[in-house]
């Protein structure tokens, strides 16, 4: 809750206890805020929701709540009681001007709040295979957990990044295969490409690189010997691509965790994880292969995880890996996977749960698919390259900013077209310069020669318009807005949030001189200046985009 909205909460309990003598639950005191502003700011059904309890009409309770209310509330300036039983509420000027100190104290701190108690969590995203740089589809996995970590890490959870590197099995072979292959090919010489090979300039440009530095003596060499040094020589030049590009995005991870970790010590943690299941009567065998119960606890049917030729199935060390994650103090697990991994879920929700975790450990997200298109035309390749776009051609087409804004502005649950030509847009009728342009004008105000410099005041009185008390409710609801995002993992509530906000805020630039004849006025005025522009970078920094002062 807002503190607005917990101050009314608190108000309508004690009322209610003071009119019908009783104690109402906290499923009656909800408040919420109405969606019409000329109701009010705030308002609350408590009313209808005790007319079960009470026995009586909902406006026969409203309007005695409403009168008693009006000595509880002194921070409301109005409270009615409308049909078919609502209390409507509107805050007193000086209690929504009372939140500009709190914010200028606050600075970059405006925002946070303590809503995640603590809680241990693990997000593992994006996780691409450490073969190719990271692509446009990449990109909106990067940018959508990138700004859940940053709500998590502004609502007192204790949140660890983490990207889970795909450095085992046959996709590492065949890409090692295939700088083998141009390996050779640059001293000409002839090695197969695998059939399923990795055939990007990429590939190309790592082996000459290899070439450069190695010269020829892995021509002759012993191939098992050969090849682990290219994968492992791939997989090191790869990734540092990939953290490059997602620096470059705004994406940081604390952990880099491998998945040949797990198969370390002749794979120890992946033999305990089995003996541990096995213990619990989770598999058995069958066809000369281990197999998991999984339809015991709600898979369609039953998985391998031990193949007949004495493979892994993928299933094997990711089940290792999560239990891992729990076992370093995560008791809640967010992964964000592409589209493609729908029908994996349930399996790996099943193995937790089978493996004693309680439900609700693991939560996935589902990252639909993404086209980039302009003009109505979908782009699939790279002007430049002829192949995929990549995430860094992407930052350097439309900027960091315009590309962070655009991958969050959309619920990840669906499908999204990103429109190239408007996100390349320079102009209000791009989102992301819209919003920026706001805080650009804030900038503008504060920096104008003339400018008196502001004075702390606790006096706001002035501030009547209808347009400052909505910004100053704004700013106040922030805090809230972040923990609900946070909760929700809903990072494009956010900037539904900044758009209200700035769509206000320019209302209000087009309509009202901050800078008058009026000393006290204009202070004043500055002082809200300063809170929005406060409010607005925070805002825009949780979703991974900048505040410029000039644009």
């Amino acid at each position: 809750m807002s503190d607005f909205e917990k101050l009314i909460h608190d108000a309508v309990k004690v009322s209610v206890k003071n009119v019908f003598g009783i104690d109402a639950d906290e499923a009656v005191l909800n408040v919420e805020t109405p969606r019409d502003p000329k109701m009010g700011d705030y308002a609350t059904g408590a009313a209808m929701r005790l007319a079960r309890v009470l026995h009586k009409a909902p406006m026969d309770i409203a309007a005695p709540l409403v009168e008693d209310l009006k000595k509880t509330l002194p921070e409301a300036s109005e409270i009615e009681a409308v049909r078919p039983g609502f209390i409507n509420f509107r805050m007193s000027k000086n209690a929504l001007s009372s939140v500009i100190n709190t914010v200028l104290a606050a600075g970059d701190d405006w925002g946070k709040n303590e809503s995640g108690k603590g809680a241990n969590v693990l997000v593992e995203w994006v996780s691409a295979n450490p073969t190719g740089r990271l692509h446009c589809g990449h990109a909106r996995n990067a940018a959508w957990g990138d700004s859940i970590c940053r709500l998590y890490e502004a609502s007192g959870y204790n949140c660890l990044r983490e990207y889970y590197v795909n450095d085992a099995g046959n996709q590492m072979v065949m890409f090692g295969e295939s700088l083998i292959s141009r390996y050779f090919r640059h001293f000409g010489k002839e090695y197969p490409l695998p059939e399923n090979g990795y055939h990007a300039q990429d590939v190309i440009d790592i082996a000459d690189e290899i070439a450069a530095a190695e010269g020829d003596k892995w021509l002759d060499a012993d191939p098992k010997e050969r090849l682990e040094y290219f994968k492992k020589e791939g997989e090191r030049r790869e990734l540092a691509k990939i953290k490059e590009d997602l620096e470059l995005f705004g994406v940081t991870f604390e952990s880099w965790m491998r998945e040949t970790f797990f198969y370390e010590n002749d794979a120890k943690r992946i033999r305990d994880c089995l003996q541990m299941m096995k213990d619990k009567g989770l598999t058995y065998e069958k066809d000369g292969a281990l197999w998991f119960k999984s339809t015991e606890y709600g898979d369609d049917k039953d998985r391998v995880l031990r193949k007949s030729d004495g493979t892994l199935a993928y299933l094997t060390p990711d089940i290792a890996n999560h239990m891992y994650k729990v076992e370093r103090g995560y008791e809640k697990l967010i992964d964000l996977w592409g589209a493609d991994h729908h029908s994996y879920v349930t399996r790996m929700q099943c193995a937790l749960k089978a493996c004693g975790l309680p439900e609700g450990t693991l939560t996935v997200d589902i990252i639909q698919m993404v086209r980039m298109v302009e003009d109505g035309e979908e782009v699939k390749m790279s002007k430049r390259t002829g192949n995929a776009i990549t995430l860094r051609e992407l930052c350097e087409d439309l900027g960091t900013d315009a590309a962070r804004w655009f991958f969050v502005s959309k619920d990840v649950a669906t499908q999204m077209d990103l429109d190239l030509k408007l996100a390349r847009t320079k102009d209000m009728n791009n989102p992301v310069f819209y919003a920026q342009y706001a805080y650009s004008r804030m900038h503008s105000i504060l920096t104008r020669e003339g400018t008196p410099e502001f004075a702390p005041t606790d006096d706001y009185s002035g501030l009547t318009d209808a347009k400052e008390l909505r910004l100053m409710k704004l700013i106040s609801e922030f805090p809230k807005e972040v923990a609900d995002d946070a909760r929700d993992r809903k990072p494009n509530k956010m900037t539904e949030y900044i758009m209200d906000f700035v769509k206000t805020y320019h209302s209000y630039y087009n309509s009202v001189r901050v800078l008058t004849d009026d000393p006290e006025l204009t202070n004043e005025r500055l002082g809200l200046t300063k809170a929005c522009m406060v409010t607005l970078k925070n805002a825009l920094h949780l979703v991974g985009v900048s505040a410029p002062e000039k644009m």
